[in-house]
């Protein structure tokens, strides 16, 4: 009896223990900046690279395995380091601008990317987001990064050598470097971009040691020199020393993109502090942000996950604007290359991020949304039309004009407690909604066929036809809420609303799915729903045909109601994943991400079909979307490097992985309304900005127990299979109770089915 009791109390004592370890952790802790880095072209499981990055900042940094211009910068599956980059790249697909990169080394002056490469291990490297260590092992040196929004400080613990060196690389297409010894100091420029930029496109930059020089040099391309300062293709500057054994050199650096002083002015944010109070000040930033939501009641891969899902969540759109002398936003403009006053924000597609990206901000950080929306009336006075894919500036990527669902998004929900120009923005959205662009990635292509037939033609030489269509509907009825919102002309909000029932022009009564169809007004022939492209956008016809996000209810109605709506839902499951590439000419690698996943035709791995299994709701079956969603997150997302089934995109694939993981999620934006799904944790508690909390409980949530038998709000039973933003933002209290069973009498009554235009009173 003794040795129980005994055996029973160190138990209890290493459980408390355990309890005390787990508690001390903090957000951060859990986030792996690494999932999502063992991706290649050919397959993504995230073609992330590690952001060390403040939350939303100007510059971000990475270590780089890829060679210059390789838009997989960092893959984990690389031996060697050729550097550290400072990073404004969105994606490997949109690749970088503003880039440059730095690298320690001993020994013999190597200062060719390869010839200066290092091999590493991820044995010896340690990735936060505020910061990031790695030894590298060619150079027997520690490199150690800790940012600011616009500045960065490294930490290099060099060995004892007569010949150690920092190789500064402004990289080609346009660079200059300048050695300035008594000032201990590298100042140069950078041009190299992938577009989107006017011609005076510079990033200035500043780099300071708290070192003497030995001895300097600069290059240009693989030809050594010895002056202090060289213009060319590909320029570059050395700063040498002698160290002792363990010796610690300091680098601080910082950029901009309007000129030397302010970059200067941007190394300011540095301060006096030491590298360890810039970390840890970094470090009480991202907790804080990380911190607005806490997850309890799950296993340590879901903590991981979430936490991992939402670091990638507060990235972008990057700040894109700088703080002038007098502590005034000023920005340089990549539309028309002047300085300017007022915010400016970058680095983001809508059509990936209108979805739950910007829905998300909506919830949690409305203030940081207002100053996003006064970026984007700045974008429209500066460049004449609102960009739908900007890096920095207009990119011609993707279709849709979904400018419009982020911009009425932000307004309906929070306008009213936010103070940005919305008329200016309104005239832009009505400028983008009628006229085709300088590209065809802005405004709408197709715009006056679709304004005229209702549908852009498929044999009109404009590709991707059918998914505009379907986006351009959708985006007419975020219009038609704005404008009501806005208190319009009658004539003008019917305008939209009587567009924004255009997808229904492009569903095909035999197949009862979406099709192209041709100007004569006939379906395009043949037609093979399991083909990618062609009229739909990286995707094929099972993916797009649910892109009625504001009327799945009139969808539903076109199938022949909600059973056959349910069916033809279930079958997108069902199906095999099988596909026609011959668009493309070759499998695409959004094609294998879906074909591996063994989820049937359900390809998460791509945004367009992301929303489709919270579509039951819509048809009295929430228990499937409850199985579904609760699938996808356990079976797509893990906090591994291969953790993604695709490209993350900017924030979206993990903002669905966040929504969803809270249990629920705003299939779409520009309505009020959140529908409900499955909450993953046994407690999740949401502090918003406004000091409301959100405490969603699940006491009995579990791996079996995912269907939603009851749910109350703030006390009282709630039958619904949605939940309103404006009742959530005054805080609420929801009580999951959770079964392994489902229950198919909740949420079945049309009563309960979240919004639809078709049942508009």
């Amino acid at each position: 009896m003794t040795n129980y009791t005994n055996l029973k109390n160190l138990f209890l004592t290493l459980l408390l223990l355990f309890t005390c370890v787990t508690n001390a952790q903090e957000a951060v802790d859990y986030v792996n900046p690494l999932v999502g880095t063992d991706s290649k072209p050919s397959m993504s499981n995230g073609n992330t690279y590690p952001a060390i990055a403040m939350p939303w900042g100007m510059n971000f940094w990475t270590p780089q395995t890829g060679k210059m211009g390789d838009g997989w910068a960092y893959t984990y599956a690389a031996d060697k380091l050729r550097g550290f980059k400072q990073t404004h790249q969105p994606s490997p697909w949109m690749n970088d601008y503003g880039q440059f990169a730095v690298m320690p080394l001993t020994g013999k002056l190597r200062f060719t990317e390869d010839d200066r490469a290092s091999w590493y291990s991820h044995k010896s490297e340690i990735v936060k987001p505020h910061y990031y260590s790695v030894y590298l092992a060619d150079h027997d040196i520690t490199t150690e990064i800790t940012p600011t929004v616009r500045a960065a400080m490294f930490r290099f613990t060099f060995p004892e050598n007569e010949n150690s060196h920092v190789v500064l690389d402004a990289l080609d297409k346009g660079s200059y470097v300048k050695i300035i010894p008594s000032e201990r100091k590298i100042i140069g420029y950078t041009t190299k971009n992938s577009g989107g930029v006017p011609e005076n496109f510079k990033n200035y930059f500043v780099m300071v040691f708290d070192k003497d020089f030995e001895s300097t040099k600069t290059f240009s391309g693989e030809q050594l020199l010895e002056g202090l300062e060289i213009e060319t293709d590909h320029a570059g500057a050395i700063v040498s020393f002698k160290t002792q054994r363990g010796e610690v050199v300091i680098a601080k650096v910082a950029s901009s993109f309007i000129s030397y002083d302010q970059a200067e002015l941007n190394l300011k944010e540095l301060g006096t502090d030491d590298f360890d109070t810039i970390k840890k000040k970094g470090r009480a930033a991202w907790n804080k942000e990380l911190g607005r939501i806490k997850v309890e009641g799950g296993s340590m891969d879901q903590f991981r996950t979430f936490y991992s899902c939402l670091y990638r969540s507060l990235l972008f759109p990057r700040k894109f604007f700088e703080y002038d002398l007098n502590g005034n936003v000023v920005h340089y403009s990549p539309y028309n290359g002047k300085v300017l006053p007022g915010y400016m924000f970058t680095d983001t597609g809508f059509w990936d991020t209108f979805r739950a990206l910007f829905p998300f901000l909506n919830l949690m950080y409305p203030e940081l949304n207002a100053q996003i929306q006064e970026g984007l009336a700045n974008a429209y006075k500066e460049g004449g039309w609102l960009p739908e894919w900007g890096s920095p500036g207009l990119r011609n990527v993707m279709v849709g004009n979904n400018s419009a669902s982020v911009v009425a998004d932000a307004y309906l929900k929070n306008g009213n407690n936010q103070n940005y120009d919305i008329d200016t923005l309104y005239e832009a959205l009505i400028h983008g909604a009628n006229n085709a662009g300088p590209l065809t990635a802005v405004g709408r292509a197709g715009a006056d066929y679709y304004n005229k037939l209702g549908y852009v033609p498929y044999d009109v030489d404009i590709n991707e036809n059918a998914a505009r269509t379907l986006e351009y509907a959708y985006d007419d009825f975020t219009i038609y809420q704005l404008a009501k919102a806005l208190n319009k002309p009658k004539k003008e909000i019917n305008l939209y609303k009587k567009r924004s029932l255009n997808y229904k022009n492009l569903f095909d009564p035999e197949t009862k799915l979406m099709r192209g169809k041709n100007e004569n007004g006939e379906f395009m022939a043949p037609f093979n729903p399991f083909k990618w492209g062609d009229a739909f956008t990286e995707g094929n016809s099972w993916h797009y045909t649910w892109s009625v996000f504001h009327d799945i209810q009139g969808l539903a109605n076109l199938m022949g109601g909600n059973e056959a709506f349910a069916a033809k839902l279930d079958e997108v499951f069902s199906l095999p994943p099988v596909f026609d590439e011959s668009y493309y000419g070759f499998v695409i690698h959004e094609i294998r991400e879906m074909q591996v996943a063994n989820m049937g035709q359900y390809a998460h791995g791509n945004q367009p079909i992301q929303h489709m299994p919270y579509l039951y709701n819509f048809a009295g079956q929430p228990w499937k979307t409850q199985y579904w969603v609760r699938e996808t997150m356990d079976r797509m997302y893990t906090p591994a490097p291969d953790g993604y089934c695709g490209d993350e995109d900017n924030g979206q694939t993990s903002a669905w992985y966040v929504f969803s993981a809270m249990g629920f999620y705003p299939v779409c934006p520009g309505t009020d309304q959140y529908v409900l799904g499955t909450p993953l944790f046994q407690k999740t508690t949401l502090i918003l900005e406004n000091g409301k909390e959100i405490s969603i409980n699940a006491p009995k949530n579990s791996a079996s127990n995912k269907y939603v038998n009851t749910l109350t709000l703030n006390g009282k039973t709630y039958s619904k299979n949605w939940l309103s933003h404006k009742e959530l933002m005054q805080g609420a209290v929801l009580e999951f109770e959770m079964t392994d069973t489902p229950n198919k009498t909740r949420g079945t009554k049309s009563e309960d089915f979240p919004f639809s235009l078709s049942n508009e009173k």
